[in-house]
């Protein structure tokens, strides 16, 4: 019988299957690159908000406490985003003239809220509480970065699991003294590592359950 295929079939054959390997893979690659490029995370990316507050100005420039806004986060789940009658305590007396505060000014007239949207918003399948991360001594710029040099907000992590898990497995790299968590210019010691296990003791934080899937997965 004559061949019916040409004898160069069987390399084009093995190059067909070797390359669509490396097309795949080639694929994967680019697809998880993706995923932690700041296009997907918007890690370093400002969210736009109906009014643009700068934690820069209040925080740094007016001194005010990050508790004064988020009244919720030393005990609830929520950190809470500020009424606008937290708002208005100073803004019905300064600025109150203001263009870019009319949105303020209109939620206070109308009772409506003010429509924030949010920076961080983990995924439903997430259960994070911000009080026991508030009481276990971690601070807000650990997860938070430098928002009092932000003009604008935007995050400064991934919120993939790996970067929780990278406290999780070891948090006394990171915990610091409860008198220090709402300290923004806080630093560290040489002896973090010392320090650290030492609040991991004093302040009951335990290791073994940190990486329980059932702690953030319920």
């Amino acid at each position: 019988m004559a061949q019916i295929f040409h004898p160069s079939t069987n390399t084009i054959s093995r190059a067909s299957i070797f390359g669509a390997l490396f097309f795949v893979a080639g694929l994967a690659w680019l697809a998880a690159e993706m995923q932690r490029s700041p296009y997907y995370t918007e890690v370093n990316v400002a969210r736009e908000q109906v009014v643009p507050f700068s934690h820069e100005h209040h925080l740094r420039g007016l001194g005010i406490d990050c508790r004064y806004c988020h009244t919720s986060v030393t005990e609830s789940s929520f950190a809470g985003i500020p009424a606008t009658k937290i708002c208005m305590t100073c803004h019905s007396q300064i600025w109150r003239d203001a263009a870019m505060l009319e949105p303020v000014r209109e939620s206070w007239r109308t009772g409506n809220p003010l429509q924030w949207n949010r920076v961080y918003d983990l995924p439903d399948f997430v259960y994070f509480d911000h009080g026991i991360h508030v009481q276990k001594g971690v601070g807000c710029s650990t997860c938070h970065g430098a928002v009092d040099a932000m003009p604008l907000t935007w995050r400064t992590v991934s919120l993939h699991m790996e970067w929780c898990l990278d406290c999780h497995d070891e948090p006394e790299k990171y915990l610091r003294p409860r008198q220090e968590v709402f300290n923004m210019d806080w630093k560290p010691p040489p002896n973090q590592l010392e320090a650290g296990r030492r609040l991991v003791a004093d302040y009951g934080v335990r290791k073994e359950q940190l990486i329980n899937c059932s702690v953030c997965h319920r």
